[in-house]
């Protein structure tokens, strides 16, 4: 219990660190009224735009400290209201609710697709470690980490999509099959890399474990081998897996700013990109305390998973 209070204190402070750079980079690189008014926000415009000036100083608290107006702002938040949009004056709770659950449906979509893949590929490889298939993965698996996510987009949707014409061209929200359909390709876009990634670190621990005395015990009771690779050798391998599972978190975020805006994707990977672009600063601070939380959570999981995964491991001592 203790270790779980301090870990929800860490994610705490951790959150209100980065709301509060955000806020203040929000504020002191750029004009607020500026962006909320336009042009008009200048004292040049003309005397007779002040008094739409005042009142959406009034409005939006611009006259206060920037100390009231951070604690005002992130007290709403707490509550689920990010306010108003600058440019279309909506919620933008709203707009964040109805593209949020898009973007996490990518992200479960591309970790299930990288874990379901590594990890047998892992298996195999360690059960024949140093031989001509281990040295020929260790060829492939370097290769799709060494080619960007810009560039496998683009190499699978014309291969995909447009000279195959297997998937879709642009995302398809109709049902939940066609969603998890048009969906393959981004998140296989996403997954190549980590799934490059696991399989590196769980072979590497995957060939350790297997020389422990354990693993010999098993073979001396003549147990399979694919029985002592999944019920002995795997689970005790997977700590490091697990960590870059956590971390990873913050690729995959950062990796649908791109894909979601190829293939055309409601997510809050495009609707972060359309709020820089529009300067639209309520939406892009909502985005990052999402994007922080959700990065938090996870690794706050994966570090309770520790202890599930190794008996021996017990985190609160």
């Amino acid at each position: 219990m203790k270790f779980i209070a301090t870990r929800i204190v860490q994610m705490v402070l951790v959150v209100l660190a980065v709301t509060l750079l955000a806020f203040g980079a929000m504020n002191f690189l750029g004009d607020p009224l500026f962006n909320i008014l336009g042009p008009i926000a200048d004292e040049d415009a003309g005397p007779e735009f002040a008094e739409v000036r005042a009142e959406a100083r009034a409005e939006y608290h611009l006259d206060d400290p920037f100390i009231v107006r951070y604690g005002r702002w992130l007290g709403d938040m707490a509550t689920g209201d990010f306010g108003r949009s600058f440019k279309n004056q909506t919620q933008v709770s709203t707009e964040i609710s109805n593209r949020l659950p898009v973007t996490l449906i990518l992200m479960v979509y591309a970790q299930v697709l990288s874990v379901l893949i590594s990890i047998p590929w892992a298996l195999w490889t360690a059960s024949r470690a140093y031989r001509l298939p281990d040295k020929v993965s260790t060829v492939v698996s370097f290769g799709m980490l060494g080619v960007p996510v810009f560039a496998l987009v683009v190499l699978l949707f014309w291969l995909g999509a447009v000279r195959w014409e297997i998937f879709p061209t642009r995302y398809d929200d109709e049902t939940i099959g066609a969603r998890l359909y048009s969906m393959f390709l981004p998140a296989l876009s996403l997954a190549i890399p980590l799934i490059a990634t696991y399989q590196r670190l769980l072979r590497t621990d995957l060939i350790s474990t297997l020389q422990e005395d354990f693993i010999a015990v098993a073979r001396a009771k003549g147990l399979p081998q694919w029985r002592i690779l999944f019920r002995h050798a795997l689970r005790p391998s997977l700590f490091s897996m697990l960590t870059v599972f956590g971390i990873q978190t913050g690729a995959l975020i950062g990796g649908s700013l791109v894909v979601e805006s190829y293939f055309g994707i409601p997510g809050i990977g495009a609707a972060v990109i359309e709020a820089i672009i529009r300067d639209d600063f309520p939406v892009v601070l909502a985005v990052v305390v999402i994007i922080t939380v959700i990065f938090v959570v996870v690794n706050f999981i994966v570090d309770l998973l520790y202890s599930f995964l190794d008996p021996r491991v017990r985190l609160d001592g």
